[in-house]
């Protein structure tokens, strides 16, 4: 017997269609363009916000994760996105997640984070390490969703609803920006000031005709998170205009002392979404490449309690702002932002200017009003409803009962008491599940005092939907709410200034060195130093003179030198250190201010209580004076102090310290002043110069117990030359009682010879024991101890006269800045 064969299954030739491939290719494609654009990519004009931000803002607000209520795992709030609402990979859900929780690339973060949610220059930790809540501001974009603001939509499988679009009580696309790359479009949108966004949204509610120029007066341009400098507006008001425009975004740099005679940048804030890592490779690699020069070292000492702080060091003799704009020119400390506002608008793609992107918002949220404020009165209709039949039933409680005892049923009941009463069913039904302890008198109370305030509430809601303009003032007080609850000063600086420098990597490397130049170096009376850049006077062939200025500007030593030139700072402890101007922060020689100047005894790393006393050159100076505390003085040849960096200029006994140190020629006259109100002068020819090593010789006798407050030098015939002494008490506190001054001229002195007691500079009054302050020179200045100008008492008291009371305390003297 033949083994059977199974005849094949006839095709069904029904079920077979001829397609064009090239049309079901561009078919395909479109859809899925369309859905990654309208799904995925980019942001509703609205809120601001992709479909997997607001599903994870709206599942995180279902879960009541509030910002009272403690963290979760990050993983459990993608597990329930992802199972409930977006149909997409876990990873895609957390990363989202963790931008919504990064304060360095949202203005207002919409998610607390606990833990490591990452750092501009490193990713986050798993999702199961780190936790998460709603921020403050996630509960204003999320709010009264349970009041039909907006409209919901089943999820990817029809099993639960979610928002089309959230309430957002702030214009959160303007505020936080977003970026995003879809298909054949892409969407870049810089961040904004809360309050400055706001109250452009409100001036555009009052006035719906208001111009760009006017809605920029209150935007005036993006506010990065990470603060940093934008320079030039151009581009931004373009993009304001357009929707598309570029703008340049610079570190915050300012150039300070990073070390004993080091001047380094220092970066407190970087272009938006730059990290310091990021800087540092790039500065080695120009390093490297021998692009740029002038660079020491990269420091970063960036921690979590003083933010961000990035070191970089200046190579001796080359100017840190030239240094500073070849790197704007070579790293991302300068960095530029591309604005491309592309967001959905109805449901399709469209590029907005900033008035298109404030009048969508506003539509949205005069829209959410408006639902709500219906939604509110229709609630309290049927809640004043219910409660006006309540009342009718108290009002006969008796027969009420009569009528419900004697019904068969719930039914008949309900019936009979629609009958009897003139209820309606609603009424009639409430009425039923009505509990005996609501039938006290204060029960009526209760319910006449909410009948009354729900008829308030329901006129003033009808008032507002009658009104547009009460409806837009409602919307307008809210928005000023938000901002105030959120809202946070502007941290971006906005410079509309010139066209910006190339970055081409081609230009040639710029002589970023300071050439020698002629300068002057101020040491000002409360310890500041300054280098003075000074301008040859082409019609006379000198030197223009420093202009006057107050704040510091008292001056202990001014010293002519060169940018490249060396000269020595003098120490109370005795020692002499060289050192350059070219790293004292310059200022011009017409506009000297001593405030800008560096700390000296920071500068040259002094420590242990060791300050400058006077700055003194090292070249045109062949002898230099020396006076201490203990009355003795020094003269020490310049060739005597050789080349070393730090030497010992005078040895001093124990307890004693260096009061003041200046140039001594044979022709100047030396001056000593001591607490007990002595004042001696005699000629420098009466003090030979010593070797370095050497103690000195008396130039004072001092009594016991007392010291010198002053030593100085005056030139031979200054007849403008003065002597300034502030008396007061050794019982007083330090900087509580000014005391008394005077000023007598130098001449009323008669000069005596070296190593005697001199003659008496201030006759004290009742409770003063004891010369605070005593200065001798020309054209005396008087400082407070912050700086600040004090007034001192007229010129020509008598050498030893008493002193007029001060109006207040007076830290130092000097001589006017010149």
């Amino acid at each position: 017997m033949a083994a059977s064969r199974t005849e094949p299954a006839p095709i069904d030739e029904g079920r077979i269609e001829d397609v064009d491939v090239s049309a079901e290719m561009q078919g395909s494609f479109l859809e899925y363009a369309y859905s990654v654009i309208y799904s995925r990519a980019l942001p509703d004009a609205r809120d601001g916000l992709k479909p997997v931000q607001r599903r994870i803002l709206y599942q995180m607000a279902e879960m009541g994760l509030r910002p009272d209520r403690g963290h979760v795992k990050s993983a459990r709030v993608v597990g329930e996105v992802m199972g409930k609402l977006h149909p997409h990979g876990d990873s895609a859900i957390y990363d989202a997640l963790v931008r919504l929780a990064q304060d360095f690339a949202l203005r207002v973060p919409l998610v607390d984070g606990h833990g490591n949610f990452g750092s501009l220059d490193d990713g986050p930790a798993a999702a199961r390490y780190t936790e998460a809540r709603l921020a403050p501001a996630a509960l204003a974009l999320a709010e009264n969703l349970d009041e039909d603001v907006v409209d919901f939509i089943p999820n990817y499988d029809g099993q639960f609803q979610q928002p089309e679009v959230l309430a957002a009580a702030f214009p959160n696309l303007l505020v936080n920006g977003t970026t995003g790359i879809a298909v054949g479009m892409a969407t870049n949108m810089a961040p904004h000031n809360l309050i400055e966004v706001v109250a452009a949204a409100v001036h555009l509610l009052d006035h719906p005709d208001a111009t760009l120029d006017e809605l920029m007066e209150f935007v005036p341009g993006p506010d990065l998170p990470g603060g940093g400098v934008i320079v030039g507006l151009d581009g931004v008001k373009d993009a304001y205009a357009s929707g598309r425009g570029s703008f340049r975004t610079r570190a915050k740099v300012s150039i300070e002392s990073v070390g004993p005679r080091r001047t380094g940048l220092v970066v407190t804030e970087l272009p938006y979404m730059v990290g310091p890592e990021r800087v540092i490779e790039k500065i080695k690699d120009a390093v490297g490449a021998k692009k740029l020069t002038g660079i020491a070292d990269v420091t970063d000492l960036t921690d979590r309690n003083h933010g961000l702080r990035l070191v970089i060091g200046i190579k001796t003799g080359f100017d840190p702002a030239a240094v500073l704009e070849q790197l704007y020119r070579l790293t991302p400390l300068e960095d530029s932002f591309g604005i491309n506002n592309v967001a959905l608008v109805d449901g399709q793609p469209q590029t907005l200017g900033l008035k298109e992107l404030l009048r969508v918002y506003l539509d949205h949220r005069i829209q959410v009003v408006t639902r709500r404020s219906r939604h509110r009165l229709g609630r309290r209709q049927e809640r004043l409803h219910l409660v006006e039949g309540l009342l009718i039933a108290i009002l006969d409680i008796d027969e009420v009962i009569q009528v419900i005892r004697t019904s068969d049923d719930s039914e008949q009941a309900r019936q009979r008491l629609r009958d009897v009463f003139d209820l309606s069913e609603a009424q009639a039904e409430y009425i039923l599940e009505l509990r005996l302890r609501r039938l006290t008198k204060f029960s009526r109370v209760e319910l006449e005092t909410e009948r009354d305030a729900l008829k308030a509430e329901i006129a003033h809601l009808e008032e507002l939907l009658a009104s547009d303009t009460l409806l837009r003032a409602q919307v307008a007080r809210e928005l000023d709410a938000a901002a105030d609850a959120y809202g946070t000063p502007r941290r971006t600086l906005l410079l509309n200034g010139g066209p910006v420098a190339s970055r081409s990597r081609a230009a040639a490397p710029a002589d970023l060195q300071i050439a020698d130049a002629p300068c002057r170096v101020f040491l000002s009376a409360t310890g500041r130093m300054v280098r003075a850049e000074l301008a040859v006077d082409t019609l006379g062939g000198g030197i223009v003179p420093p202009a006057r200025r107050s704040k510091h500007d008292a001056v202990r030593s001014g010293v002519d030198a060169t940018t490249r030139g060396d000269l020595g700072a003098v120490t109370s402890a005795g020692r002499l250190i060289r050192f350059s101007p070219v790293d004292l922060p310059s200022v011009p020689g017409n506009s000297v201010q001593l405030a800008a100047g560096t700390k000296a005894d920071q500068y040259l790393g002094l420590s242990g209580g060791e300050h400058v006393v006077a700055v003194v050159p090292l070249v045109e100076a062949p002898v230099i004076a020396i006076g201490t505390a203990q009355g003795v003085v020094k003269r020490v040849a310049a060739t005597e102090l050789g080349t070393k960096h730090d030497v010992e200029i005078i040895a001093l006994k124990d307890g004693d310290r260096v009061v003041g140190a200046a140039p001594a020629p044979d022709d100047v006259e030396l001056v000593f002043a001591t607490t007990d109100a002595q004042l001696l002068r005699f000629g420098a020819d009466a003090v030979r110069p010593q070797g370095r090593s050497a103690g000195g010789m008396a130039g004072i006798r001092v009594a016991d117990g007392e010291s010198v407050v002053f030593f100085g030098t005056v030139a031979p015939g200054d007849e403008d030359a003065v002597v300034v002494t502030i008396a007061g008490s050794n019982q007083a506190l330090a900087g509580a009682d000014p005391g008394s001054g005077k000023v007598t001229a130098l001449a009323e002195f008669p000069a005596k010879g070296r190593a005697t007691g001199g003659v008496r500079a201030q006759r004290f009054l009742k409770g003063e024991d004891t010369l605070t302050l005593a200065w001798v020179g020309s054209d005396p200045r008087a400082v407070g101890t912050d700086g600040a100008v004090r007034a001192l008492p007229a010129a020509g008291a008598k050498r030893d006269a008493s002193g007029q009371p001060l109006e207040a305390v007076i830290g130092a003297i000097g001589t006017v800045v010149g």
